[in-house]
């Protein structure tokens, strides 16, 4: 028989055509084993007469109380989570997790998604992961509205209630300062991205980062001007870029060596941008460690393989045990914290300071 489309097909309208109850229609679909083959039969032909192709699936997880599914708020556009190299290990390690726990994760971009206020509050989830948001992000206070299980990655560092997990990051920089320190600089710059706001590129040498800023970025400038005071330095010029891409490391070393051709060293905090310091660098036709010392932050896998000096961390288990803080929350449990290590990895673009 050709199928009737209803306007309004529904479990109901399904078990009125049979003359049956909607909880028979409705154990067709959750439990078969309550109803004989020949009525299950009659009832998914109605149904397919009808239009009605059965429950909501978010209603029936709903109905049982949970979805089986992690929401993951990420920062930056949805395409950065599978480009740049350090989220991609963050998101290697959170997948395990998901994966041994038999769980769905939904990725929901705060910059893609940033004219629709309700990505975050409609997301039928049973609890978050934020992969390095701003303090004021929006949809990271809808998730702390929301009072779902939250777990915070890098930033923000301090949230009432929240578990979190990343590393220190101005101890990190910090460590890198004082290498650099003493191997005689004195003169150092640094390179961000994604910061003060996704359109910016310019100078920031008195930075704060702005109170939208990811707080890992201000940490490592900060631990950079902590390692120079102890020399008697306060002067630490900053090149921000809208994007954490070599591209964008290119054109902010350019512009920070355009000003202050008297650096020996420059800093990108984020290891991507550090590619792109190498390429300006090269362009300018400076030796690099002879002229002018790179390093980086994160120790993606590429790092090694260009010798780029630069502070590791342990990105693939940054993520898992964000899931795996997420999986063992109590509701009403004291909120934990997790730093994870780092350390200085010294390769071959780090050397003393030129005379």
């Amino acid at each position: 028989m050709p199928r009737r489309i209803t306007a309004r097909a529904s479990l109901t309208t399904v078990a009125a055509e049979l003359g049956v109850s909607t909880a028979t229609v409705s154990n067709v679909y959750n439990r078969p084993e309550k109803v004989s083959p020949e009525l299950r039969r009659r009832v998914l032909a109605a149904a397919e007469r009808q239009g009605y192709a059965g429950p909501d699936p978010a209603a029936r997880q709903l109905s049982r109380g949970r979805t089986d599914t992690l929401g993951l708020l990420f920062t930056g556009e949805l395409s950065y989570a599978f480009k740049d190299p350090a989220a991609v290990a963050f998101l290697e390690g959170l997948s395990s997790s998901c994966q041994t726990a038999e769980l769905n994760l939904l990725i929901i971009s705060a910059e893609s998604t940033s004219h629709r206020s309700g990505a975050v509050g409609n997301a039928i989830v049973d609890g978050f992961v934020v992969y390095a948001v701003g303090d004021d992000d929006p949809h990271f206070r809808q998730i702390i509205d929301r009072q779902l299980p939250t777990v915070v990655v890098d930033s923000p560092r301090h949230t009432p209630g929240v578990d979190w997990v990343g590393p220190d990051d101005r101890a990190g920089a910090r460590a890198l300062g004082e290498v650099l320190v003493r191997m005689g600089h004195r003169r150092i710059g640094a390179i961000a991205a994604g910061t003060g706001g996704q359109s910016f590129s310019g100078p920031a040498d008195d930075v704060a980062f702005g109170p939208a800023a990811a707080s890992v970025f201000q940490d490592r400038a900060r631990g950079l001007r902590d390692a120079l005071a102890v020399v008697g330095v306060t002067d630490l010029p900053v090149e921000l870029r809208p994007a954490n891409t070599v591209a964008d490391g290119v054109s902010a070393c350019h512009a920070l060596l355009d000003r202050r051709p008297d650096l020996t060293a420059v800093c990108a905090l984020m290891d991507v941008m550090a590619l792109g310091a190498l390429e300006a660098a090269a362009a300018r036709g400076l030796s690099v460690p002879g002229d002018l010392t790179v390093t980086g932050y994160d120790d993606i896998p590429r790092a090694a393989a260009i010798g780029l000096t630069t502070v590791s961390q342990p990105l693939v288990d940054k993520g898992r045990i964000a899931g795996e803080l997420y999986l063992s929350h109590r509701r009403g449990a004291a909120p934990r914290r997790r730093v994870l290590p780092t350390h200085v990895q010294l390769r071959a673009s780090s050397g003393p300071a030129r005379a």
